[in-house]
């Protein structure tokens, strides 16, 4: 059995979407550029319920998608737990899914989500060229942002972001 790597980057998008592959895309050019030994990757089409599974014993999570509401070229966000509707759908959001780790396992780790500008997500569609321009851009700042230990790789996306106030309203 292989020991579990602290840090998850989980892409998720169709390919045959046009725009739409630019999860998995990132992905495939990461696993070429980043060392494996602290990042396990996984891609998939879609989050299911079942990839809460996937959090468990990490010290950090990144998803990443393609965007429409992404900020060009791409927009780097923390994550936290909340219930929405999108469980019950084909399209689970990753924070519906921090929402289904917190009710079975207590606190999930810290997440994050790059998403990458899309503007084309037609079947059959290839993807265009303004995306795959984000996608470039979206890869150089992942080598950076992933490269160390599971630490440094928290410490730096914990930099990228602004502080979330998690003031509890009285």
């Amino acid at each position: 059995m292989t020991a579990l790597k602290p840090v998850l980057v989980f892409a998720y998008g169709n390919p045959s979407r046009g725009d739409d592959a630019l999860g998995p895309l990132l992905l495939e050019a990461l696993e070429n550029q980043v060392g494996t030994n602290t990042v396990e990757f996984i891609v998939d089409f879609q989050l299911q319920i079942e990839h809460a599974l996937d959090l468990q014993g990490r010290r950090v999570a990144i998803f990443v998608d393609a965007s429409v509401k992404a900020e060009m070229p791409y927009q780097f966000s923390r994550l936290m737990p909340l219930r929405d509707r999108s469980y019950t759908s084909h399209a689970m959001s990753p924070a519906a899914l921090l929402d289904v780790y917190q009710a079975l396992y207590g606190s999930p780790p810290p997440t994050f989500l790059l998403g990458i500008a899309g503007l084309s997500f037609e079947l059959g569609e290839v993807l265009s060229p303004d995306a795959a321009q984000n996608l470039a851009l979206a890869v150089e700042f992942a080598c950076r942002l992933l490269s160390g230990s599971a630490e440094d790789i928290l410490a730096a996306a914990i930099k990228v972001v602004p502080p979330l106030d998690l003031a509890v309203p009285a």
